[in-house]
Order: structure tokens, then C-alpha cells, then sequence
């Protein structure tokens, strides 16, 4: 990452310095250069805006669709607006975890427990007087990101197995 990071920076130093020397480049140069700056921002900024994108719907979820309950014998319940709310959720995850893959076995174990732990451990918040509801749900959502995150990180390293030497 840090590479990455600094090679956004030379660019852009390298994009002022025709600035200011009055070097003439067509318009194509500065095209290119945008954007390449503007991609590497992107990945860069994909760990941030996917988990706010989660959170965001996740609150749209218990706020609006209301009970999206996960048992342990059935699962979700994928009744009314539910399934659309999940389906948006594990769309977050899979892109998330496919534009930002993780390498390291450790973090692909952490997200495989939390998708798997989280739904389970939520269920104690109905205990919690008048909020313990939402609590639940909401956290019920957000694994369902997170659950799309750990399939993707499977998803990669079966790929990176198949393709190593």
C-alpha cells in the first residue's frame, strides 16, 4: 500500500511540476494523469467507504424493512423487503473483499468467525431493554457484510492457490 501511496504522490508532484514550469502537454496528458490519481484513491478509500456503506444500510434496514432475523435452525428470513436489504448487504461484502483482498490468514480466519459469530452473539441484545431489538437486528445486518466480505476472501484464495506456481 505504501507504494501505492506513493506513487500517487510523485504523480501528482509530477502533474504540478508541468503546471508550473508552463511545460505544454495536450490535454490527453492530464487526462491520464487525473486519472490515474483518481483510481488509486478509489481502491485506496474502498476500505473506508464500504464498511460506512454497510452501516448505512444496515441502519436503512432496521429503521425501514424493520425484523431481519437470522435462526439457527433456518437462517435469514428472506420475507418481503428483507431479501432485497441482504441481497444489497452481501453486494457491499463481495465487492469490498474483491477490490481489497485479504492476504493474510489470520484476517481471512477473523472474518470467517465474525460472519459466523456475530448473527449467534447478537441474539443476547434482545435482553437490552427497549434498544435491544434494533441492536439485534442491526448487527444481524451487518454480518450479512460481513459475511460477503469472508466470501470473497475465500473466493481469493482459492483463486491464488490455483494459479500458484
Amino acid at each position: 500500500r505504501s507504494t501505492e501511496a506513493l506513487s500517487v504522490i510523485e504523480l501528482e508532484k509530477l502533474f504540478l511540476k508541468c503546471l508550473d514550469t508552463g511545460s505544454v502537454h495536450n490535454s490527453t496528458t492530464h487526462e491520464v494523469v487525473f486519472i490515474i490519481i483518481l483510481t488509486k484513491e478509489m481502491t485506496m478509500n474502498i476500505d473506508k467507504l464500504a464498511p460506512i456503506a454497510a452501516v448505512i444500510v444496515a441502519i436503512i434496514g432496521v429503521l425501514v424493512v424493520g425484523d431481519v432475523t437470522y435462526s439457527f435452525q433456518t437462517g435469514y428470513d428472506l420475507t418481503g423487503n428483507s431479501q432485497w436489504l441482504i441481497l444489497a448487504l452481501m453486494l457491499i461484502g463481495l465487492v469490498h473483499g474483491l477490490m481489497s483482498p485479504v492476504t493474510d490468514h489470520a484476517s481471512q480466519a477473523m472474518i470467517i468467525v465474525a460472519a459466523l459469530a456475530f448473527p449467534r452473539l447478537s441474539d443476547t441484545l434482545n435482553s437490552i431493554p427497549v434498544i435491544g431489538m434494533y441492536l439485534d437486528n442491526f448487527i444481524d445486518c451487518f454480518a450479512v457484510a460481513i459475511a460477503g466480505y469472508a466470501i470473497a476472501a475465500l473466493c481469493n484464495e482459492v483463486k491464488s492457490r490455483i494459479m500458484a506456481d
